[in-house]
């Protein structure tokens, strides 16, 4: 089901850096957003996700970088990176 590894970083002053284990951790078990899709993620490490093959990477990076927004992980000028590896 998690066939895909994501790699999420946050860019800030102009240096990207790993998000945080527990940042994707609450992402991930918080079902905020009602979007079912976003059930097939599973953080392994800082800065680092697995994924299925149906969750959409761009909508999960938008979903991501409000949420590190509304939760005060990253700032207001921070934005959300993710690439597939």
């Amino acid at each position: 089901m998690f066939s895909r590894k994501i790699q999420v970083e946050y860019e800030h002053e102009g240096q990207r850096k790993p998000c945080e284990l527990k940042w994707l951790d609450s992402f991930s078990m918080r079902n905020f957003t009602n979007d079912a899709v976003f059930d097939d993620t599973l953080p392994i490490s800082d800065g680092l996700i697995e994924a299925g093959t149906r969750v959409p990477t761009e909508q999960l990076r938008a979903a991501m970088e409000d949420w590190f927004h509304r939760k005060s992980y990253i700032g207001k000028q921070d934005r959300l990176k993710l690439t597939e590896i």
